[in-house]
């Protein structure tokens, strides 16, 4: 799909739209005290609320409205086929579980896709304002206190890194025990953000994010928003992360080189 200049403002007009649109449907229920989840799993707690479902269904309208050949696919709605080669990936609320607590770290993501690859995204906080959003020559952030450029930090070693991970219970127990080798060697380490992280690392206070088990509606906005920060994102054997999966997301090469030597188990076999 060429990417001229009309086309790629188009684009991100249309993914502001979506994310307008999904902010006023999430704050409406928002620490609504008769606020309600209903468990998508059959096993565990996977919750999903009317907020979830309003917001993606107000993307959805928009483009059905302004895009009608793209394809889409969401998280509470599943996949709708395009014909343009262009896909939108929607999570209306990233972070339900912390959405139901009424705590303000989950976010809106919403990536434009080339086939699975995220060219543009948006991590959009509807509750404290803040929106980021990166791809097609856009790396900005715009919160209350104005407006700036996403820039991931440079320069820093595993040891002085802060690290971030959803769920301190990551993955199986043979990827917990590689999450606990970085964990161990970063200078601090904290939990529980979700989507709200990644746009951390992008504005350049997070060093790493590490996750195992997302889906590709919890990682194609991010991927985007980090890569043109200037950070890099791939699974935990250096690939495409597009597909979710095992997520290593660093705010350089360097950082990301480092721990991922740990992750995939190629530095213990160097030192073996």
């Amino acid at each position: 799909m060429p990417r001229g200049s009309a086309l790629s403002q188009s684009l991100i007009d249309t993914a502001h739209a979506l994310a307008d649109a999904a902010r006023a449907e999430t704050l409406a229920h928002f620490r609504n005290p008769g606020l309600d989840a209903a468990n998508k799993a059959a096993a565990g707690f996977d919750p999903v609320t009317e907020g979830d479902r309003a917001a993606e269904a107000a993307m959805r309208a928009i483009l059905a409205e302004r895009r009608p050949g793209d394809g889409v696919f969401g998280e509470e709605y599943g996949i709708t086929r395009g014909s343009s080669g262009l896909t939108w990936v929607l999570d209306p609320i990233d972070g339900t579980r912390g959405f139901l607590s009424g705590t303000p770290t989950w976010g809106v993501l919403i990536a434009a896709c080339e086939g699975t690859r995220p060219v543009y995204g948006i991590i959009d906080q509807p509750f404290i304002g803040e929106r980021f959003e990166g791809g097609l020559g856009v790396a900005r952030y715009r919160g209350p206190q104005g407006e700036a450029p996403l820039r991931s930090r440079q320069g820093v070693a595993l040891k002085d890194a802060i690290l971030f991970s959803t769920f301190p219970e990551i993955g199986t127990a043979q990827e917990a025990a590689r999450f606990r080798e970085v964990s161990a060697r970063a200078r601090l380490t904290r939990f529980g953000m979700d989507c709200y992280a990644y746009g951390l690392l992008a504005l350049g206070h997070v060093d790493l994010v590490i996750e195992a088990g997302l889906q590709r509606y919890d990682i194609a906005g991010p991927i985007a928003v980090i890569e043109a920060a200037g950070g890099i994102v791939t699974d935990w054997q250096g690939g495409p992360a597009d597909e979710g999966g095992r997520i290593l997301a660093a705010g350089s090469p360097e950082l990301h080189a480092e721990a991922l030597a740990l992750l995939s188990g190629t530095a213990a076999e160097g030192a073996a």
